[in-house]
């Protein structure tokens, strides 16, 4: 179960807003929940009518001059990008601006065995080829090393990133990066892309009509696909572009979009928005630099020929194939590594390692796992000698400061507070694995819970089209600007339809005398049958759905807990449940309340069927108030600890299992245990 915050925007601020407006109200209350407090805030924020001039970046001008200098004496010019998405889209822009104006250009994307950003390798490999100015491009700002290399060897080099900057910056002809500290433009949030397209308006006098008319596509991608703020600049960039990619005239764009579902069987586009690129778009061009080469992503974007195009679509759909296929065995490994040691998942950092795990996915994994089981983790790949890792954390706990505090076992590290990635001596793993953990004892004695956060509480009359469809000018959403969630109250479960082979399941909701529908993906019909008729609690986001001619809204289940759950007394009890299981001291009278009698013993073993079901919709079925989930999983522990269950840890999911004998609850060791903790002290 995850922590949930929902918001109360105030009525008074949202009402003004949305009568000064043609906002609808539920979207005026969802500015309001996200701290806009007028109808001037609102439009600030809603439109973005310009980019600030490209000259406002600190040496941009400079840049422009460089650029188009070494351009009219044909110099040989080589773009330096990078192996991700944003990368692959910020080499192409600049690459295909300066090979239109008749540049001698070519580009470098280093492979991902090389390693992020320039390298001494490839540096001399430019040189010998008689490369006599670089530019990078989504790279470059801690290149302190190379950079000198670049200088001893006769080349010059132009930085433009995006990434925040040391204490010292390379040495270069200019260093274009909005994170400088003595950049003065107002918007600092952009990607390499949104970087290089600026760089293009620059060299064009600083007119950004042609630079988004040519690159506004690419653009959108590299920016939804970096995961940075969708807000400001960002959200005029991901808008507009996707206005140009509904009609790309780039035939490999064009040819990916089709592979991926967005054109239909009439050549036309379906409905695009920053989900298209998310899910569907970034995926297949990050899949070249994971699975193939980022040249692939690269030479398809620059494909001019329609039944080439075709071709280089249908093999980085293919290495997206076998991206998820080695995602999913990865996770189904760790899936095994939890079932044979539970307590695993009760450490407050999860780190998991195997041999040869793909490097390239390793950090998808990481988040996969990290959203899954609510926890920071950390997930290391053994290569020999050597291995290589990557983290994913949320709310406090910053994987930056962890590795800065490990870093003696390290042999490099960096990153941020969400993210990060090392390399150590594969047997160190194990030493790093208790470092981590004892971080985390020490720093954050409570850790941070995996949070939701609802806008505000829906009434019934609050779910209409025209509400929904309200919400679109709220577009494009992405870090920063989320797709807003809404709690529901109190719906009784009236039905439960099964979707897809019982893959997804569909809830019909009694909401206070109004029927909706509740969508449940990856949540098999089984799971929820016990649950009819009982009260529940959700949240959801909302979407429209037309079937023959008629438009309704669907409610999309993002969680969902019954009615009268005390969140915050299930966090402690689950909190106590993993300090038990990881043998730290608590309160005598903590062991007398988690200690389960036979009666609630009985009560939760006869809940069960010998069919599956998750620990938290048991917990659910019974009753919270009496039966906490720390006594339900110790009650849980005894069953399997005795036979009597089968208990599938990594999913959280249990069923009764044939008995041919019967068990005696007095030979578990776990009970006893319990029993030990509180009944000596009480004779005493």
């Amino acid at each position: 179960m995850k922590k949930w915050i929902i918001g109360n925007p105030d009525a008074v601020l949202s009402g003004k807003i949305s009568s000064g407006s043609d906002l609808t109200q539920i979207c005026a209350d969802v500015l309001v929940s996200r701290g806009i407090k007028n109808l001037s805030m609102a439009a600030e924020f809603l439109r973005t009518e310009e980019l600030e001039s490209p000259f406002q970046i600190k040496d941009m001008e400079k840049v422009a001059e460089i650029i188009n200098n070494a351009v009219e004496e044909e110099k040989s010019i080589c773009i330096y990008g990078d192996y991700d998405c944003d990368g692959i889209t910020s080499t192409v822009i600049l690459y295909s601006y300066l090979e239109c104006i008749g540049a001698n250009v070519s580009y470098y994307i280093p492979e991902r065995s090389e390693g992020y950003g320039l390298n001494e390798n490839a540096v001399r490999k430019l040189a010998k080829e008689g490369t006599e100015l670089i530019i990078t491009v989504d790279n470059g700002i801690s290149a302190i090393s190379e950079a000198k290399l670049i200088k001893e060897l006769g080349m010059e080099l132009i930085v433009t990133d995006h990434h925040q900057p040391g204490e010292e910056l390379p040495e270069a002809l200019a260093v274009v990066n909005p994170h400088r500290k003595d950049c003065p433009s107002s918007f600092k949030f952009l990607c390499g892309a949104g970087v290089a397209l600026k760089l293009v308006a620059a060299l064009d006098g600083g007119d950004y009509e042609a630079a988004l008319e040519q690159f506004g596509d690419l653009a959108a991608i590299g920016t939804v696909a970096d995961i940075v703020s969708l807000t400001g600049e960002n959200r005029y960039i991901v808008e507009n572009g996707l206005m140009i990619l509904r009609n790309t005239e780039r035939c490999g764009l064009f040819e990916l979009m089709r592979i991926s579902g967005l054109i239909d069987e009439n050549d036309e586009c379906k409905p695009l928005n920053s989900d298209s690129i998310a899910f569907m778009i970034a995926p297949r061009i990050n899949a070249s630099g994971r699975f193939g080469s980022p040249k692939q992503a690269f030479e398809l974007l620059m494909c001019d020929d329609p039944d080439e195009a075709a071709s280089m679509a249908e093999e980085l759909n293919t290495l997206n194939i076998r991206r998820k296929e080695t995602e999913e065995e990865i996770t189904a490994q760790i899936f095994i590594q939890i079932n044979e040691n539970p307590r695993l998942l009760s450490e407050r950092v999860l780190v998991f390692h195997g041999e040869g795990w793909h490097h390239g996915v390793i950090g998808i994994v990481a988040s996969k796992i990290q959203e899954k089981y609510g926890k920071p983790c950390f997930i290391i790949t053994e290569e020999g000698e050597y291995s290589r890792g990557s983290a994913r954390s949320f709310g406090d706990f910053s994987v930056f400061d962890c590795l800065t505090d490990c870093e003696d076992v390290l042999v490099k590290f960096g990153g941020h507070k969400g993210a990060g990635g090392f390399s150590l001596k594969t047997s160190d793993i194990d030493l790093f694995a208790q470092r981590i953990r004892r971080y985390a004892e020490e720093k954050h004695r409570v850790m941070p819970v995996f949070t939701l956060k609802a806008e505000k509480l829906l009434k019934p009359a609050d779910i209409n089209v025209k509400n929904v469809r309200g919400l679109d000018i709220l577009e494009p959403f992405g870090e920063g600007n989320e797709k807003p969630l809404f709690a529901i109250a109190g719906a009784v479960i009236e039905d439960v339809i099964s979707l897809s082979n019982g893959i997804h399941t569909k809830l019909k909701l009694n909401y206070g005398g109004t029927f909706f529908y509740a969508l449940m993906f990856r949540t098999p019909a089984e799971d929820m049958v016990s649950l009819k008729g009982q009260k529940f609690d959700f949240i959801v986001s909302l979407s429209v759905n037309s079937f023959r001619g008629q438009d309704g809204v669907d409610l999309l289940v993002s969680d969902f807990r019954k009615s009268g759950i005390k969140q915050e007394s299930f966090f402690a009890a689950e909190d106590a449940y993993e300090k038990y299981m990881r043998n730290e001291s608590l309160p005598e009278a903590y062991y007398r309340r988690m200690c389960p009698d036979r009666d609630e013993l009985v009560k939760v073993y006869t809940s069960l069927g010998s069919r599956d079901i998750m620990t938290e919709q048991l917990f659910m079925k019974n009753d919270p108030n009496s039966i906490n989930i720390c006594k339900l999983r110790i009650c849980l522990d005894i069953f399997s600890e005795l036979g009597l269950i089968e208990m599938n840890y990594a999913s959280d999911k249990v069923h009764r299992v044939k008995v041919n004998k019967k068990s005696n609850l007095e030979d578990s060791n776990i009970l006893r245990g319990l029993r030990s903790k509180w009944e000596t002290k009480a004779v005493q």
